[in-house]
């Protein structure tokens, strides 16, 4: 079968979509099927230099194709005229298509092709529905989901969410759609650092709990609630240290306002600030940290979360992090309200009992390995494909 993936970047700064398709694509061509990534280069906002790839080029990738075109003529939204052009040639030639966004002109004018042409298409919203979501640029977002989005919506075959409350929350235009829950997977790193060897590369104590914050840094992910948390435990006389990792390559004064928000509290003393990371170093935060933290107000999924559950970490999660039901049911940690006296509670719990962290985190092992398999998820999704493929037929 030949699946055609189609997401505005996958320059990893952009976080989680972009290592979902990298992981679903690998997993599936290891399956035997025929996968082609069309994207852009997007490095970030328009302050940022493009990924330095080779473009309108196919590029073979673990068992894949990906073909990057350039951002032009509206670089700041990931826009690319090209890649439209590509597809509007190019679509007959593949049986289903899973389009990775909605509100971006690219994927947006991407389904509008694929719908014209007659090609059948998945959606998947990535948490743009979630009725928090659009209430940011609320009029626009009104505008463009009833003339734009709403004939997408109502011509996909599936629509494709990551959680069962990303689907039921979820706005929909007045559109009844074809439903689909298939969460995203995370694999472990065939080559693990020493454990300890990263802590000890940024200075971290050892013996001191290590709290790992590690996502986009912009105002849904509940920083506003976690730090205010953090400086109450120091108050409480709690030992630990505090490692915030990421950034937001789309709004560096949000980003730069938290950081000197840290650096003038309390926590300065047991706080380390990465900046974007990825590779060994990410791995060996995922491995050496004792908690994972994530208060956000909205999140579809939070792929962060269940890549520290792969690593053995004990997770603290507001209850509006979708996935929180198995993060409870599996007792992989603590789940907590958006507030931050509950917040703070829970992380006080959460420090309180190291064997009780490390039971968590091997329910978390266990969770991780039983619903987030990519080599699972990669199988739910190509019945889908053929389901869809033989829909048209």
């Amino acid at each position: 079968m030949k699946i055609l993936q189609i997401i505005p970047s996958i320059s990893l700064v952009y976080g989680g979509p972009s290592q979902m398709i990298l992981g679903l694509s690998k997993t599936l061509a290891e399956n035997g099927e025929n996968v082609t990534i069309i994207t852009t280069n997007s490095n970030g906002d328009t302050g940022q230099k493009p990924l330095d790839v080779p473009l309108q080029i196919p590029l073979k990738q673990d068992g894949y194709t990906i073909i990057y075109f350039p951002c032009s003529p509206f670089r700041r939204y990931k826009f690319s005229l090209d890649l439209l052009l590509w597809l509007n040639r190019n679509c007959a030639n593949y049986d289903v298509a899973h389009i990775h966004a909605l509100f971006s002109p690219v994927t947006t004018l991407a389904a509008s092709i694929c719908r014209l042409k007659g090609l059948p298409y998945l959606l998947r919203p990535l948490g743009t529905l979630d009725p928090l979501d659009l209430q940011k640029k609320r009029l626009l977002k009104q505008i463009y989901g009833n003339l734009l989005e709403k004939p997408n919506l109502q011509g996909a075959a599936k629509i494709h969410f990551t959680s069962e409350q990303e689907a039921k929350i979820s706005h929909k235009f007045g559109v009844e759609t074809q439903d689909l829950v298939i969460p995203l997977g995370v694999n472990i790193a065939e080559n693990l650092p020493v454990l300890n060897s990263t802590r000890d590369n940024l200075s971290i104590p050892q013996g001191v709990p290590l709290i790992l914050f590690m996502s986009r840094i912009e105002p849904k992910k509940g920083l506003d609630l976690l730090i205010p948390a953090l400086e109450n435990l120091l108050t409480e006389g709690l030992d630990f240290h505090f490692v915030l990792a990421g950034n937001n390559p789309q709004d560096v004064n949000f980003e730069t306002k938290i950081k000197e928000q840290i650096r003038k509290s309390k926590l300065n003393n047991v706080t380390t600030i990465t900046g974007f990371i990825g590779g060994e170093m990410k791995v060996g935060l995922l491995q050496d940290a004792d908690l994972f933290v994530l208060p956000s107000y909205y999140e579809n999924f939070g792929i962060a979360v269940a890549e520290a559950l792969i690593y053995q970490t004990p997770v603290v999660i507001s209850n509006q992090v979708y996935i929180w039901e198995d993060i409870k049911n599996y007792d992989a940690g603590w789940v907590s309200n958006c507030n931050i006296s509950d917040l703070t509670l829970q992380l006080k719990l959460a420090l309180g009992d190291a064997n009780i962290r490390k039971q968590k985190g091997e329910n978390g092992v266990k969770l991780a390995k039983e619903k987030y398999s990519w080599k699972a998820i990669a199988q739910s999704m190509i019945t889908v494909y053929n389901e869809v493929k033989k829909q048209e037929d």
